[in-house]
């Protein structure tokens, strides 16, 4: 399966850049499994019995929230694709049920970032582009949201 913006390209248009969903989606996941693995190291440090059984299960139950968590995090950044060409900002996300937004970069009126400290520190946060007559889309949780910006803006 290839990208969708390589199947969508025009006659002359060229992808300038592209970004994804940022990897923060993995921090439920991540969460999970550090939970998994604590309930593991407890079940061997505390007596053997009920206590260490209970662990264990705890350990389970964590582990197939964070597998799930893996999976559906992997998946919608698998499923996303955001892209900026010479003409216009594509964006997609799903796969059997697909959602697209584009708009041409003649419209867009106003390109707003907003990124909380944790979004500063990694380098991720929400895109809202404001398109004149077009309505307008907001992108959440977009890996490098300020060179988005710079190439929608920059012309």
């Amino acid at each position: 399966m290839g990208r969708y913006i390589d199947e969508i390209l025009q006659p002359g248009e060229r992808v300038l850049y592209s970004t994804n969903a940022h990897w923060i989606f993995f921090l439920p996941a991540i969460v999970g499994w550090v939970v998994a693995i604590v309930f593991v190291v407890l079940a061997y440090m505390v007596p053997a019995g009920a206590p260490a059984v209970l662990c264990l299960v705890l350990a389970g139950v964590a582990a197939i929230a964070a597998l799930y968590k893996t999976v559906t995090a992997w998946f919608h950044r698998w499923t996303t694709e955001t892209d900026v060409t010479n003409l216009r900002i594509v964006h997609k996300e799903g796969f059997i049920q697909r959602e697209t937004f584009e708009m041409s970069l003649d419209k867009v009126e106003s390109v707003d970032v907003s990124q909380s400290i944790l979004g500063r520190i990694l380098n991720y946060g929400n895109v809202r582009i404001l398109g004149v007559g077009e309505g307008q889309k907001t992108i959440k949780m977009i890996a490098s949201p300020l060179a988005f910006r710079s190439y929608i803006t920059a012309r």
